[in-house]
């Protein structure tokens, strides 16, 4: 058979094209790429977090805000991007046109895209969030609006960058620990120095540090993805701040100069760092974990071959028991600020004849590094069980990531909303199970009790899709 001088040329070009694919595979590299950008406020906007604040920010800073991204192309071509960023969360608008801009430019599909809020309370206020909360004039609400709209295109940009800075690289995975995370409802919080003294803390907690390390072909560390399961609480000040994980990502970023420290947010959403609401204590915990990484980093390296497979669903989530006018005349002149701002808003809405939404669409979705680990991730603010059930069902290694994506409310286990069915006087109980819904403005006052079958349903999906 005779083969004309073009297709002799395509036959050339196609084995180049497998010979340097099976080279890339054989060297054992990935691409990756970073890049960041500055996101402190430059106005006096209000924080995000503690609704007994009374004041927007002062416009000081005790650390820049900070968007990163980490882009990841395996030896196959398939890219994924990871956004972190101070935080409190990323509201659904957001996560929407961020991730429709991201696949339109860079030809990628919502599963090859996560973004993860670090759950700071030090943060901005962002739009169609928390506005019953706090009492927001119109100006506030055009600086809002303003700065989320910036924020939404530094994400952008930051995808951008990283993506064009991909260049060959090697991955590598570990789970350090560290032990300053109480659980909040079973501690209650004034006498847990004495707890801790005693050793008698109490209740789920999840204690690991996650850590996903990216070194140029030299052994240079380029940047280091690393998470924690405690929310990020332990300052209340006026001024922007990343908080405990603010000062971990600094601490690695000083012993490691010119690498990218990213933090991403577990499953804390009953977790606190206790004591607190001291700098000096802030400051300890960033080191204390920053410490955790570092002992990973310095062990033996635990490479991962170059294969990335990424899997997202969506999910509905079924709300609790509607609202009703009757129950909201009465929440109408309740004693907080924040319920009486979320009973007025939501008692109109009814009253004008419109029908609020009955359930949510909650995202989830599941990378697999190198055919080996393991990362799951959740919207909203999910319970320690959440994390602890996963490791169980998929391997103790398994890396189970909340506040990803979509920070809608808290995700509380059914052990959560069973003990928060009714609030237990003298308890920290009754926040994550039920009244959070209302600090997060939705339109009713708890989530359905199969919301843990549901997402364990889901989960198990998308694990049995990557392993098939």
């Amino acid at each position: 058979m005779k083969i004309d001088p073009i297709s002799k040329c395509f036959v050339a070009a196609a084995c180049a094209l497998l010979l340097t694919a099976i080279s890339v595979r054989a060297d054992g590299l990935w691409k990756a790429g970073t890049a960041k950008a500055v996101i402190t406020p430059t106005e006096k906007m209000w924080l995000a977090g503690f609704s007994n604040r009374t004041n927007p920010a002062t416009g000081e800073k005790l650390m820049d805000l900070w968007v990163k991204g980490l882009a990841l192309e395996d030896a196959s071509g398939h890219r994924a991007v990871i956004l972190t960023a101070d935080l409190l969360g990323i509201p659904q608008n957001v996560y929407q046109h961020v991730r429709t801009a991201i696949g339109k430019k860079f030809a990628l599909q919502p599963d090859q895209i996560l973004l993860c809020a670090s759950h700071t309370h030090c943060g901005p206020v962002l739009r169609d969030a928390l506005y019953d909360i706090y009492p927001l004039d119109q100006s506030q609400r055009n600086l809002i609006e303003k700065y989320t709209t910036q924020l939404e295109s530094h994400m952008i940009e930051v995808v951008g960058a990283a993506i064009a800075d991909l260049a060959p690289a090697r991955i590598t995975s570990g789970q350090g620990t560290t032990a300053f995370a109480v659980n909040r409802r079973n501690n209650l919080e004034p006498k847990v120095p004495d707890m801790i003294a005693a050793g008698d803390l109490k209740g789920p907690v999840d204690h690991s540090v996650p850590v996903l390390a990216v070194y140029t072909p030299d052994g240079k560390l380029k940047s280091v993805l690393f998470g924690y399961a405690c929310h990020n609480t332990t300052l209340q000040l006026s001024e922007w701040s990343g908080d405990y994980a603010g000062f971990a990502q600094l601490a690695l970023e000083k012993n490691h100069p010119g690498a990218q420290a990213m933090f991403f947010m577990g499953c804390g959403g009953d977790q606190n760092a206790l004591p607190r609401h001291e700098i000096y204590l802030s400051q300890r915990y960033g080191h204390m974990l920053a410490s955790a990484v570092e002992e990973v980093l310095v062990a033996p390296p635990h490479n991962l071959p170059p294969e990335l497979i990424t899997k997202m669903k969506t999910i509905t989530l079924p709300f609790g028991t509607p609202l009703t006018v009757n129950e909201l005349q009465t929440l109408k002149n309740d004693s907080q600020p924040p319920t009486r701002r979320w009973a007025t808003r939501w008692l109109e809405f009814l009253q004008s004849g419109k029908t609020p939404a009955h359930d949510y669409s909650f995202p989830l979705q599941a990378w697999e590094f190198g055919g080996q680990q393991l990362l799951l991730t959740l919207g909203g603010e999910p319970v320690v069980d959440y994390a602890n059930k996963f490791k169980q069902s998929f391997g103790a290694q398994t890396w189970v990531a909340g506040y990803c994506n979509d920070v809608m409310t808290y995700i509380p286990s059914l052990r959560v909303l069973l003990e928060d069915a009714v609030t237990k006087p003298g308890a920290r109980w009754g926040y994550e199970g039920s009244y959070c819904f209302v600090v997060y403005g939705l339109p009713a006052k708890r989530w359905g009790e199969n919301v843990e079958d549901l997402i364990t349903s889901g989960a198990k999906e998308l694990v049995g899709e990557i392993k098939k």
